[in-house]
């Protein structure tokens, strides 16, 4: 009944447009479009595998004639034999030898998908900015530094996500997603850090369908490990710099382990160390994937440990391996931000940053049923980045759960780690994708596991059934699985003709080799100020002004930017700071619901009140920013001699005397294109 009610779930937060049903908060614009891909993908799939099961029952039924007419029987099947042989002595051992050999095989392979990916269609380079921000720590990290001293112009380095509010600066992030970033760091190659975790995931995922599936055969496990590896929501997020990926791998150990832990009475109490550690350190990477995942665990340990024993030892260790971990992390809390417990992007943004219904740092207020909204946007795109199929992609896990018996202990614990996961980011204010729905990474393994049921599920009610006649049960074998092949290849045709070319040819502002480019140009040695957009300039010069992270958020996506130029000039004019100056700015946010996306300049964050005329320094910013402009955070990441700072116009005497000795130069993109070159200009 559990699993019956959970597919339900699936299918209406994935296949109903609950966030367009609610009114106000998020909505979902491309909700009409999807569901018509879906019918015409479904009824391709449904279509040729119902070809395929009737020309199937053609060719048996000549077959059956012509054998009739001969009076030829099989050669290899006796009548009243099954057609099978016993196994040969030690087929058992080889069969397992071949498994592991497979599995192997199978974690080499994908480690060198997972290579690819990131070197071909991310350029081997972090592209989000919090990819970016945990890859600079990473690098302090690895030169042995918990921060760096904060520079005494902060507003011409300041980026997203990096607190610099007292004497020092480092991360937002919590400290063991940089972490695994600074063993790349160590070699000079942070890209390979997600592969890494990748190939460990798919191996792991292989080990656990053995404590899942141990009556399966040995061409479903493989038909399993490789659907996991091979998941395009997978795949390119193994090859992205996203913690996501080393934190899905951590829970993996943990989850083996406490299959492992909790296989027998007599297991090893060592299993429950490892599992503890799996999660202490998935903690200090993702706080709330790992805490769905410990709760039920510690849990179940706790059940089994009642009567004593190894079960008991195996509790009290797995509390040592959750704990050390955690002790480093709050150790490092204590160095930065000053509190054990408190967390750098809680310090930057605000107590609203944390799970709850509240009001967002950035603006809107998060209340259960705009919780419910991003649930379902995070469902629904599930069902087209998992797998890329022109069906929607839960819907075989869907009819899997539907069709589900009796559940493992092991099964229970993943779905109620999965559901806990859900309920943590229904808590949580901010939509987070990239690559996908990112926030639902940890579902990944139990979506497979469930997908790859599918089909075993289906002949398992079939024969339940006993179905005769047309359509046989043969016969909706062959089409079910001629449909899902009919959806594989359309998947690899989607991922190869659009999703691979769509983040390959993303965001190229971000993979500009600049080193390359300065020296090319001569540029040594030098100051060279970054160009940014016009409304990346207003957000640092809030911040300079001393307006909070989230207030100045709020201010720049409710205000007319034409207006936000005036007052911001006023205020920099007359020197006023902190409460004053955002009292100053408050107002700007009256006309809020009039606003609508900048038409006119390239940075579509900017925000404009229609029919307001722009004064002449706003059109002299509409005009820069059509010449070009860059983004600045991976100019943190150029490691070459020059010094990159952010140009603020106006203020380049202030920041080149910081820098006594060095040439100056503007360095901007020559024009909006995704293809524009840098362009650097020498300043007198």
């Amino acid at each position: 009944m559990a699993t019956r009610l959970i597919a339900l779930a699936i299918l209406c937060l994935s296949l109903l447009p609950v966030a367009n049903l609610i009114p106000g908060g998020e909505s979902d614009p491309e909700y009409a479009a999807r569901l018509l891909d879906w019918g015409y993908g479904l009824a391709l799939c449904a279509g040729v595998g119902a070809l395929a099961a009737y020309v199937a029952r053609i060719r048996a039924r000549d077959r059956g004639q012509d054998r009739r007419k001969d009076g030829s029987h099989d050669p290899d099947q006796a009548p009243g034999q099954s057609g099978t042989t016993p196994p040969a002595p030690g087929a058992a051992h080889a069969a397992g030898f071949a498994g592991r050999r497979f599995l192997a095989g199978a974690t080499l392979a994908s480690f060198a998908v997972y290579l690819a990916i990131a070197r071909v269609v991310f350029s081997g380079r972090p592209l989000l900015i919090d990819e970016i921000v945990q890859v600079l720590q990473a690098r302090w990290y690895a030169a042995g530094m918990l921060a760096v001293p904060a520079p005494p112009l902060r507003e011409f380095f300041s980026i997203l996500h990096l607190v610099d509010l007292g004497d020092i600066v480092y991360s937002q992030f919590p400290a063991g997603g940089p972490a695994m970033l600074a063993l790349g760091s160590l070699v000079g190659a942070e890209w390979i850090v997600g592969p890494v975790a990748g190939a460990l995931s798919v191996l792991l995922f292989g080990l656990l369908l053995r404590r899942l599936e141990p009556d399966a055969t040995a061409g479903w496990h493989r038909g399993a490990v490789a659907l996991f590896a091979l998941a395009p929501f997978a795949a390119f997020m193994f090859g992205s710099h996203m913690n996501h990926a080393t934190a899905l791998a951590w829970l993996l150990v943990a989850t083996v382990a406490l299959a492992n832990a909790t296989a027998t009475r007599d297991a090893h109490p060592g299993w429950g160390l490892l599992a503890g550690l799996g999660l202490g350190v998935a903690s200090t990477i993702r706080p709330v994937d790992a805490a769905a995942f410990a709760l039920p665990a510690a849990a179940w340990l706790a059940w089994r440990a009642r009567a004593g024993g190894r079960p008991l030892a195996g509790l009290l260790l797995s509390g040592v391996g959750v704990a050390l971990p955690m002790a480093a992390l709050f150790w490092v809390n204590a160095r930065t931000t000053g509190s054990a417990t408190l967390f750098g992007y809680d310090l930057l943004w605000g107590a609203g940053h944390g799970l709850g219904f509240h009001q967002s740092p950035w603006g809107p207020l998060h209340t259960p049923a705009r919780g419910l909204e991003l649930v379902s946007l995070n469902f629904t795109r599930l069902s087209v980045y998992l797998f890329e199929t022109p069906f929607p992609a839960l819907l075989p896990a869907a009819v899997a759960l539907w069709l589900a018996g009796p559940l493992r202990g092991l099964d229970r614990y993943l779905l109620v780690s999965a559901g806990l996961v859900v309920t943590g980011y229904w808590a949580y204010w901010h939509d987070g994708f990239y690559l996908g729905p990112r926030f639902m990474v940890p579902l990944i393994p139990v979506l497979v596991l469930w997908s790859a049921r599918m089909p075993r599920a289906m002949d398992a009610r079939m024969a339940a059934t006993g179905r005769v006649g047309w359509p046989s049960a043969a016969g909706l074998r062959l089409a079910l699985r001629t449909a899902l092949g009919v959806g594989a290849a359309y998947a690899v045709v989607t991922i190869a003709m659009v999703r691979a070319p769509q983040y390959r040819n993303g965001m190229t502002s971000m993979r500009v080799d600049v080193a390359t480019s300065a020296g090319a140009h001569g540029v040594r040695d030098a100051l060279v100020l970054v160009k940014e957009s016009w409304g990346a300039q207003l957000m640092i010069r809030m911040w300079a002004a001393g307006i909070s992270r989230s207030d100045a958020e709020v201010l720049y996506r409710n205000a007319d930017a034409c207006k936000l130029e005036l007052a911001l000039e006023a205020i920099e004019r007359e020197g006023v700071r902190g409460a004053d100056a955002r009292a100053r700015l408050v107002p700007l946010r009256a006309d809020s619901a009039r606003l609508v996306k900048s038409d006119r300049s390239p940075d579509y964050t900017e925000r404009m009140l229609p029919g307001h005329p722009y004064a002449a320094v706003c059109e002299s910013r509409i005009a820069s920013d059509q010449a070009g402009f860059s983004h600045y955070a991976p100019f943190r990441l150029v490691r070459d001699s020059n010094v990159y700072a952010r140009w603020l116009p106006g203020r380049e005497d202030e920041i080149s005397a910081a820098f006594p000795g060095r040439p100056v130069y503007l360095l901007q993109r020559a024009g909006t294109g995704v293809e524009a070159p840098p362009v650097w200009t020498r300043l007198r």
